[in-house]
């Protein structure tokens, strides 16, 4: 849809809402940043969790709450070695705060799995990917408007 359409049709949507506010100023919302979807979440942040953990396989993932969590992947440079994350999206605009990201870790040992922490320099390198590639989605989608 191109930019005119798609302000035409939210205008009408928003119009009635107008009478609500009785003449206040309101500030514009940047449509790019907090993007309107059918999902319950961020739209770029939730493509960007997906892309950066599709590797993984995924237990459970719901748009609507924003939670996606893995099952246990080994890196197969160490299978003695694996790893399960959980990706928490808590609102509909792009920030930094609005992704969390946790993880497990286990490492084999005798023929049985043990806990070891995660160091937290791994679960910040993986929010960092995913923010990166969210503000690199929204940025090709202003690119096409």
């Amino acid at each position: 849809m191109n930019r005119l359409l798609r302000t035409a049709i939210l205008g009408s949507l928003l119009l009635p809402l107008a009478a609500c506010f009785g003449g206040r100023e309101r500030p514009n919302a940047d449509i790019a940043a907090a993007q309107v979807t059918t999902i319950g979440v961020n739209s770029y942040l939730w493509r960007a969790s997906l892309d950066t953990l599709s590797m993984m396989p995924l237990l459970q993932s719901d748009s609507n709450g924003g939670v996606i969590i893995t099952d246990w992947y080994a890196n197969p440079n160490s299978p003695n070695e694996r790893v399960k994350f959980t990706v928490s999206i808590l609102d509909r605009d792009l920030r930094a705060d609005a992704l969390r990201v946790s993880g497990l870790r286990q490492v084999n040992q005798n023929g049985q799995w043990v806990e070891l922490p995660m160091q937290a320099a791994t679960v910040q390198k993986i929010e960092d990917i995913i923010l990166t590639r969210a503000r690199d989605l929204r940025r090709a989608a202003i690119a096409e408007d």
